[in-house]
């Protein structure tokens, strides 16, 4: 071979190489996407409506995708299979998922609210109190955080979880099952409350108060975790710039959860007084209290293990 020729293919070698690396750095650059899991309401809804996030992460070389989820347990199901990155849910969907093996990490929650989900009846119900509810079918969507105020309320009253005939069914359908007598009672969340207060003169037999704290928590995948860590507080800083114009402006966000969701404004407007605006770091008073429903949850056998929430919490605090 001519030195000429071995000058010739080692140069052409070089070139390929250059070429390689540049597609590779450009695939690189691509999968720079922030995956976001949202429900219909909440702080990822107002930044989704808003495009804030996007904002943000674009001079870090972030792009964003969301897609919308139709409660807590199926986003955190999103989060265990790696469709996102990012996720948000009340108290019991994180811990099933935990159970189940998801590995994710709780960065932060919302204030209480524990007004935000409640017990329904009929309005012609002669059910007065959690105590009638005694061999009556009782719908609720499984793993949600509504699943931990019927076991409150029913212990509360002396019944036993075994008491009562509970139905798993997502929202759409235990409004459906509800609305046509299907079923006793309806352990459901805001803004679907209100919408059946409203709409079907649904009675509230019991909600959160005095029971629960219905926290909202926010969580991300421990591998974008640990593949991304800067990218968890530019999150967290978007949903706190969210709820504090949110908070300023309730009629307008009632509008825009409007729009977004597909509830009528009256019901957006009477949900959101049931709930606070804020993000908060994970306290170790908030982690003890996921660790009792956690424990409640195993005792009843909704848990096929006994977890240590602890063991899911990024940075708590004191």
């Amino acid at each position: 071979m001519t030195r000429t020729r071995r000058w010739t293919i080692g140069l052409y070698a070089l070139l390929g190489l250059v070429l390689f690396s540049g597609t590779l750095s450009a695939a690189v650059g691509q999968d720079q996407v922030v995956r976001m899991g949202h429900q219909r309401v909440g702080a990822f809804a107002l930044m989704k409506a808003r495009a804030s996030l996007e904002d943000r992460l674009k001079p870090l070389g972030f792009t964003v995708s969301w897609k919308e989820f139709a409660s807590g347990p199926q986003l955190l199901e999103g989060l265990k299979a790696g469709v996102v990155d990012f996720g948000h849910g009340g108290e019991a969907p994180p811990i099933f998922a935990q159970a189940s093996g998801a590995q994710f990490f709780y960065i932060g929650h919302e204030p209480q609210a524990p007004k935000g989900e409640a017990i329904l009846v009929p309005k012609d119900s002669p059910i007065k109190a959690i105590a009638d509810l005694k061999g009556k079918k009782i719908a609720l969507n499984k793993g949600s955080n509504v699943h931990y105020l019927l076991v409150c309320a029913l212990n509360k009253a002396g019944l036993k979880y075994t008491d009562v005939e509970v139905v798993y069914l997502p929202p759409a359908d235990g409004r459906a099952a509800f609305e046509k007598g299907a079923v006793d009672a309806w352990v459901i969340w805001e803004p679907y409350r209100t919408a059946a207060e409203l709409a079907l003169g649904a009675r509230t037999l019991a909600d959160g108060s005095g029971l629960v704290s219905n926290h909202e928590f926010f969580f991300v995948t421990k591998a974008f975790a640990e593949a991304h860590p800067q990218v968890i507080d530019v999150v967290l800083g978007a949903a706190r710039e969210a709820y504090a114009e949110a908070a300023k402006d309730l009629p307008g966000t009632a509008k825009t959860f409007s729009l977004a969701a597909g509830f009528p404004l009256p019901v957006m407007e009477v949900a959101l007084t049931h709930r606070g605006f804020g993000v908060e770091p994970m306290s170790s008073g908030v982690i003890a209290e996921q660790q009792k429903i956690a424990d409640a949850f195993k005792i009843l056998g909704l848990i096929p293990a006994a977890i240590k929430v602890a063991d899911a919490v990024r940075n708590p605090q004191p």
